[in-house]
């Protein structure tokens, strides 16, 4: 018999997003974000990478995702 998946709503960029990720790391798996140069937020509360395997998802998150960027 077949797991049965939940979707969550989360805000991601203050875009409502649905995802089956329950923690950062794999949210940032699922959105395919570069290995480097990204910065994450939930509730205004920056993430560190180290801790993103262990940081869970929460129904109704606020998620800031932030690329760095070159030029100017």
């Amino acid at each position: 018999m077949p797991s049965e998946e939940r979707n969550m709503k989360i805000n991601i960029n203050n875009k409502q997003h649905e995802t089956q990720a329950s923690t950062i790391s794999e949210l940032a798996t699922q959105l395919q974000l570069p290995p480097k140069g990204v910065a994450i937020a939930i509730d205004n509360q920056l993430k560190p990478r180290s801790t993103w395997d262990d940081t869970p998802l929460q129904e109704g998150a606020c998620i800031t995702i932030i690329k760095a960027a070159c030029g100017g």
